[in-house]
């Protein structure tokens, strides 16, 4: 009997270890191999880290399952952990002690993600990692210390990223570089270290010139997965492999001028010549009377060329221009006088004033031709008496700002682009003739989008903000503009105010009204609607009594 009791002991203590070990989380499947437990979740909709993985595991697989974050101690509980597999789900963030305890992690693999950067600090926590697979990611930055806790790595895969630019001493400071070959045969380490640095958009300029050279001179035991590196700019030396250029060290931009001091008649055209030297590209600018002037550029290997052009010269034209280059070294810059020579010698020439032409009552008729992601296209129809000699100025910057930037359009042109807007911005542009300022009827004011990082989501926006704007663009100030955030509330109330205003201004066309309202789109069902009739900002208040302005404010 006793020998009975002692067999029932054995065999409930067994089942009970069994039935513990044997726990798996729910929607997964567990196995046990030569290697030990291993834990598989594919394709679930656990959307992050459960905190009730058993501590046996060795393996750890969980693969599109909408995980989007590794929080800290992530999988703490599991110590015995040596692979972990992390492919093809949505994390973008990586906390810096996401990988504690895990000291005996020999495998880490979080390929198809959305890392944007990792926290390399983090590998502190894995002395033993050998196999780092980051492929199809993020990934726009590798720090110079970003390889320092990885002295067991054997397997680096970085392809399939936004690497631009890297530091040869990324690698010149990995412990595992600084080992001599014999040293590594001696302590019995694996002898290759394969890179995967393939397919990444890198910019082959000055700052990329100690990592093309670190990829020529690499060799075993370091390997590269694919050798033929290939730039994607700049423009030069894009679609080259990286053995086919030669890179030089960067420079601080040199400026200079083949003529610094010009006189030309009144009503001449004028061009300004600026010539840069620098590495890597500079940014060029002009400065005239506080105002910034963008100029055309060209570009011949080393010389960077700025030619701002000044078309029939008016006595308002006349003064100091400054070119400017700036890049990450440093800036420079050259002054260029511009003088107006007089008919009559014995006059002295006026001060400099605005000189308006016989078109300054000239009807410009400005809206918005296209909306992107990243900016819109402008486009207008002047009414003028000579057409094809016409120039126009475009007014462009931040609605607030004093300083706005200058653009000179020669005749025949009737569209520009702007591009590169900041979110959640509000900017004002404008379409004058040459050297007007900016008038009743000329101006746009717009809002971009609130989230940069949903790229669909701002096009909308955009798209909806502007169909708005340009709608309002030919109406009375009393009207109603709508933004974004709000309902289709803003759009009856639009309506009942457009027909109170139609009454007051006899002089608009009925076609042309009716074009503009057709114009809103069932899109802006997320509009605001705040009217332009209440106390806006001190400056609009007083410059709407001068005008009684038609432009749309959004606010």
């Amino acid at each position: 009997m006793d020998a009975f009791y002692v067999t029932l002991h054995i065999t409930l203590v067994f089942q009970f270890i069994s039935f513990g070990s044997s726990t798996c989380l729910f929607g997964c499947s567990c196995t046990d191999d030569i290697l030990g437990r291993s834990l598989l979740c594919m394709e679930t909709s656990m959307g992050e880290i459960p905190v009730d993985i058993p501590h046996d595991f060795i393996k750890i697989r969980i693969e599109k399952s909408h995980l989007t974050e590794l929080p800290r101690g992530s999988f703490s509980k599991v110590p015995a952990l040596e692979f972990l597999w992390l492919n093809f789900n949505e994390i973008a963030l990586m906390n810096m002690k996401s990988l504690e305890r895990l000291a005996n992690l020999t495998e880490l693999r979080l390929q198809g993600n959305k890392l944007t950067s990792v926290p390399w600090t983090a590998f502190q926590d894995t002395p033993k990692l050998k196999i780092l697979d980051l492929k199809h990611n993020h990934l726009d930055v590798l720090p110079e210390h970003a390889l320092r806790y990885l002295p067991a790595l054997t397997y680096l895969d970085l392809s399939f990223n936004q690497l631009s630019v890297i530091a040869k001493e990324v690698f010149i400071n990995w412990p595992l570089f600084q080992i001599a070959e014999k040293a590594w045969a001696k302590e019995g380490m694996v002898s290759n270290v394969v890179l995967g640095l393939h397919d990444n958009p890198w910019l082959c300029d000055c700052r990329l010139k100690g990592f093309v050279e670190f990829t020529r001179a690499v060799s075993p035991p370091i390997i590269l997965m694919n050798s033929y590196l290939m730039c994607s700019g700049p423009a030069l030396k894009a679609h080259k492999f990286f053995h086919e250029i030669q890179l030089k060290s960067c420079m601080r931009p040199v400026t200079s001028a083949p003529e610094t001091n010009i006189t030309l008649p009144l009503g001449a055209n004028a061009t300004l010549t600026c010539l840069v030297k620098g590495r890597p590209e500079p940014t060029i600018q002009w400065m005239y009377s506080l105002k910034i002037i963008r100029g055309f550029t060209n570009i011949d290997e080393e010389t960077f060329s700025s030619q701002l052009l000044i078309p029939s010269l008016h006595l308002a034209d006349r003064g100091l221009y400054t070119c400017t280059a700036n890049n990450f070294i440093g800036n420079s810059s050259v002054n260029i006088t511009v003088n107006i020579a007089s008919s009559d010698s014995s006059l002295p020439l006026l001060p400099p004033v605005p000189m308006l032409s016989s078109e300054e009552n000239a009807y410009i008729e400005i809206h918005i031709a296209k909306q992107t992601v990243y900016g819109i296209t402008l486009e207008w129809h002047a009414a003028t008496e000579n057409p094809a000699e016409t120039w126009f100025t475009i007014h462009f910057g931040k609605y607030d700002s004093p300083k706005k930037e200058m653009i000179y359009i020669g005749p025949g042109i009737n569209s520009y682009s702007v591009s590169n807007l900041l979110p959640v911005t509000k900017y004002e542009v404008c379409v004058t003739l040459k050297n007007h300022p900016p008038r009743e009827g000329q101006c746009i004011v717009f809002v971009t989008g609130s989230d940069i990082s949903e790229m669909e989501q701002k096009e909308r926006l955009i798209h909806i903000i502007v169909i708005v704007c340009a709608m309002v663009l030919a109406v009375p100030v009393g009207m109603y503009a709508c933004t974004t955030e709000a309902r289709f509330s803003c759009v009856d109330r639009f309506v009942d105010l457009w027909r109170m205003h139609r009454m007051h201004d006899e002089n608009l066309q009925e076609g042309a009204r009716q074009g503009t309202f057709d114009s809103l789109q069932a899109t802006s069902d997320e509009a605001l609607c705040k009217s332009s009739m209440e106390k806006p900002t001190k400056r609009r208040r007083s410059e709407d009594k001068s005008k009684g302005g038609s432009a749309a404010y959004l606010y």
